[in-house]
């Protein structure tokens, strides 16, 4: 595997909470599994993805967890273009 060198952005993944630690009351398939958290930061050490590391967020906190992303990016959407909304808030004229 390649290094990944101390200060890089990464994507870390730390569990925060079992299944078996989860609220009795959630619906069945979201309490059979883990609550994950992801999060962003300048890595505090040389590493390789899937190593337990320690990064430095950009308000300056530390945070654990296992290294899975070097520069990480949003990959979400609001879905496809409807083009019925389009034309909200334009003039008649203008269209």
């Amino acid at each position: 595997m390649a290094k990944i060198e101390k200060g890089s952005w990464v994507e870390i993944e730390h569990i925060v909470l079992q299944p078996e630690e989860r609220a009795q009351n959630l619906p069945e398939d979201t309490k059979k599994t883990p609550y994950v958290m992801r999060l962003s930061g300048f890595l505090t050490t040389d590493a390789e993805i899937g190593d337990e590391v320690t990064v430095k967020s950009l308000i300056g906190r530390e945070h654990q967890g296992i290294l899975k992303t070097v520069n990480p990016s949003y990959n979400h959407s609001f879905g496809p273009t409807m083009a019925e909304l389009l034309h909200i808030g334009i003039d008649k004229e203008e269209a």
